[in-house]
């Protein structure tokens, strides 16, 4: 049964449009509240936030939802994705949520929602939420109403977390790191958390004023932070989004690093220290080939999933996998985390960095990407993928990049757009097969 409000990631939008407005919040609150009240001890709910100025607004609108359903609520303030996910857990809440759209400009807002092992909600909990949403939720009886509390050392406590997934006998002393926090959610713990492991550290992107999230900076504008490297002789420089899940690094020379080498990087210095869990890396379908290719090298298998973090995560679980992520920085380590930590990657592509002595430039650049290409189709109705025509090119095209690269052709989840991307060692053959795609889908399409 397809969704109604949730995505991929949650329920997100711009704000005070339907679907992000104060009124729905509450409404998922006291859905969300409803559906996990269950027996009879007191319910209790972690609720933070990132930078946003709407922020504000949603998250009392979902103050109001939970304690008027009889859950208990602890505000966080401010604190990455993957901090929410981790108290929760630790706090024993049976819920946790997280007011974020992460790498979108400030005008847009989100909710993300944990159950209590930490994890993202299933498809059937969503869809039950939903049902909520537009049925009628019991409300509390007035002395069962719930209570608010703001919780002043949560930062700390994330803070302790992730120093300790830090190897115990390396240290980062006179280790100089840019840090780049994107205005948003991590702007006090990751400056904090590197200082204390003994790094110099030089922040940016660590004033937010609600509106300039991402703007300029964090991993999806790192130009700044490759300026600011080169200028000042650090060693490597660190990116994050708004709500700290994603992971984007840029060595001492000023060129970025993505994530599918920064997963190479994690996995090769797993498996040199019999850490890496089943032999392999789970990524999506959007790796590049150049890092298949490279772990093959190593003995290690690659596992590929459909785009989205969550599907990652799945495969990581149902299959017994300990690294995976995305090409885009959102690394998932579970033997430390439920979901993208961007500061515990970054913690461990430090360790390598530390324990090899080798520049950045040197240990992160593991493999040269193959070229690839992505081009987007849109149309206006009907399912252009389905006809015969677009069918016959494809395989056309499958059978030209045999053995020298790959296709992969997917319709967008959010909107009426196709994607064809393809990659392989003759950029030239690349750029043919998918023109010769997007023309057949879009004659399909006329």
């Amino acid at each position: 049964m397809a969704r109604k409000y949730f995505g991929t990631d949650g329920i997100r939008g711009a704000t005070n449009t339907a679907p992000m407005t104060a009124a729905m919040a509450m409404k998922v609150g006291m859905a969300a509240g409803a559906h996990f009240v269950r027996g009879e001890y007191k319910h209790r709910v972690v609720i933070g936030k990132d930078t946003r100025l709407s922020g504000y607004m949603l998250e009392n609108a979902m103050v109001a939802g939970f304690t008027s359903v009889g859950m208990d609520v602890v505000l966080v303030g401010p604190m990455p994705t993957p901090a929410v996910a981790m108290l929760t857990q630790s706090m024993r809440a049976d819920l946790g949520v997280m007011i974020s759209a992460s790498h979108n400009p400030y005008a847009d807002n989100g909710i993300k929602l944990f159950g209590p092992d930490g994890y993202k909600l299933s498809d059937a909990d969503e869809l039950a939420i939903e049902a909520l949403i537009d049925g009628e939720v019991p409300l509390a009886a007035s002395a069962d109403i719930g209570r608010a509390r703001r919780v002043e050392d949560a930062r700390g406590r994330y803070i302790h977390f992730a120093k300790s997934t830090f190897p115990g006998h390396l240290r980062l002393d006179g280790l100089k790191i840019v840090v780049d926090c994107a205005n948003g959610a991590a702007y006090q713990v990751a400056p904090s958390a590197l200082w204390e492991l003994g790094a110099e550290v030089i922040a940016i992107g660590t004033t937010p004023n609600g509106k300039n999230i991402n703007d300029g900076v964090g991993s999806t504008a790192p130009q700044v932070l490759c300026e600011t490297v080169v200028a000042s002789g650090a060693a490597i420089g660190i990116a994050l989004d708004g709500d700290a899940d994603r992971l984007i690094v840029v060595d001492e020379l000023g060129r970025v690093v993505d994530g599918d080498q920064l997963m190479a990087t994690i996995a090769s210095g797993w498996a040199r220290r019999g850490r890496l869990a089943n032999g392999g890396l789970v990524a999506t379908v959007m790796s590049n080939l150049g890092l298949e290719r490279h772990l093959a090298t190593q003995g290690i298998k690659l596992i590929r999933t459909k785009v989205g973090d969550r599907y990652v995560l799945e495969a990581m679980r149902a299959q017994g996998y300990n690294v995976g992520g995305e090409q885009s920085g959102h690394i998932i380590l579970s033997d430390y985390a439920t979901t993208g930590d961007g500061l515990v990657a970054a913690l461990q592509i430090l360790a390598e960095l530390v324990e090899t002595g080798m520049p950045a430039s040197a240990l992160l650049h593991r493999f040269e990407p193959l070229p690839q290409l992505l081009k987007n189709v849109r149309f206006k109705g009907g399912k252009p993928l389905e006809a015969d025509a677009v069918k016959a090119v494809i395989a056309e095209a499958e059978a030209e990049l045999d053995g020298k690269g790959r296709l992969v052709i997917r319709p967008s989840g959010t909107e009426p757009v196709i994607r064809v991307m393809a990659e392989g060692d003759d950029p030239a053959q690349v750029e043919r097969v998918v023109d010769r795609i997007c023309d057949a889908v879009r004659l399909a399409a006329a």
